[in-house]
């Protein structure tokens, strides 16, 4: 897929003035913790024998590329507008200094190219130790991690200094057993500039969907 910025028209897009109350007056980011419920997909990717990483990758990609509120950036000439699409950004962890390493993938709408991809990316940079070991990372990129190691009820995450970053920054626990459910804990990081409780509540339960429906992605 090729990357496109489309500007936006200030002149007529209905969100301006939340967006300049929420990003240059009253200055406003939030974070929302939900857990999601994971039974059906585990016992899916189980029997395919699949990995739970670059799967969940996938959906978390998938549900920010349905939603426009969550690609919206600045170009290099501080111009606000959307991108088509995002890539992940995503962490991997190593084992034997409890160091990581940022890595990003193309985005593939279909998951089978899509898990490939991130299985290849991840075999290639597992022993190459650095922040970020893969060069090229394009301006379209969403960045998400895991904490699998904790199955947090609550994270809270914050940049120090002031960024013009607009995407989303996602993150995800272990997921653990709750009666008969597998629940997962999830954290999403949101610029209020351009969305509000109503289009992260869109996000997460689109995603919640996609754990639950999977015969509508795994074959694609």
């Amino acid at each position: 897929m090729t990357a496109s910025f489309l500007p936006i028209d200030l002149n007529t897009w209905p969100r301006k003035p939340y967006f300049d109350y929420f990003y240059y007056q009253l200055k406003t980011k939030y974070n929302v913790n939900h857990h999601l419920e994971i039974t059906a997909l585990l016992n899916s990717i189980k029997k395919r024998q699949l990995k739970f990483y670059p799967t969940f990758l996938y959906l978390i990609t998938k549900t920010v590329n349905q939603n426009e509120a969550f690609r919206m950036a600045f170009d290099e000439n501080g111009i606000l507008g959307l991108w088509n699409f995002l890539v992940p950004s995503y962490t991997i962890f190593h084992k034997d200094d409890k160091t990581f390493s940022d890595l990003w993938s193309p985005y593939y709408t279909g998951f089978n190219d899509f898990y490939t991809t991130i299985l290849h990316d991840m075999e290639q940079y597992r022993d190459i130790k650095g922040i970020r070991v893969k060069a090229g990372r394009p301006a379209n990129f969403c960045p998400i991690s895991a904490l699998p190691w904790l199955s947090f009820t609550s994270i809270s995450q914050d940049t120090y200094s002031d960024s013009d970053l607009l995407v989303p920054i996602i993150r995800f626990g272990k997921y653990y057993q709750n009666m008969e459910k597998t629940l997962l804990p999830f954290s999403i990081y949101v610029h209020h500039a351009v969305a509000d409780g109503y289009h992260t509540s869109k996000f997460i339960n689109e995603l919640q969907d996609l754990c639950r429906e999977i015969d509508d992605w795994i074959d694609s």
